[in-house]
């Protein structure tokens, strides 16, 4: 259930997906059914911090790459979390960049730079989903192998 709501939150900005994804491999792991390597173990805790950390990360330099600043990188923000609620699934993937686009224009820039700004925001957003739903797929494939090497 965990890696399944995991892989949700890849895509719904809402939820730690990566997070919940490597829980559901800790519980795994503490079963008596399953034992992962403290290396493996530490090491995927490793990645997923640093992933959850990319992902506020990816999109600010996105839009600081293409000019934009903190207000683009809030309305981003702002237009992942609406973008839930408002036309799903196409406002998760169009409201970051619109959201951008308003925050550029709210910090006095001129329509073209915000833009711009807003398709790097936007570019970083869908860099740090792409990143979140890769590793979030590979933790589901070591969960699923060792399901199904119990039962064989």
């Amino acid at each position: 259930m965990l890696l399944v709501i995991g892989f949700l939150g890849c895509i719904l900005p809402a939820i730690p997906g990566v997070p919940l994804s490597y829980i559901g491999i800790l519980l795994l792991h503490f079963t008596s059914l399953v034992q992962f390597s403290p290396q493996f173990l530490i090491g995927w805790a490793i990645v997923v911090i640093i992933v959850q950390i990319m992902d506020y990360i990816i999109p600010a330099w996105g839009t600081k790459k293409f000019g934009g600043g903190k207000k683009g990188v809030w309305g981003c923000v702002i237009g992942s979390v609406a973008g839930i609620f408002i036309m799903p699934p196409w406002g998760i993937i169009f409201l970051p960049f619109v959201g951008a686009v308003i925050g550029e224009l709210f910090d006095n820039k001129p329509l073209q730079a915000s833009i711009i700004a807003g398709f790097g925001a936007f570019l970083g957003f869908l860099a740090g989903t792409l990143i979140k739903i890769i590793v979030a797929l590979i933790l589901t494939f070591y969960f699923i192998k060792e399901v199904i090497l119990i039962f064989f």
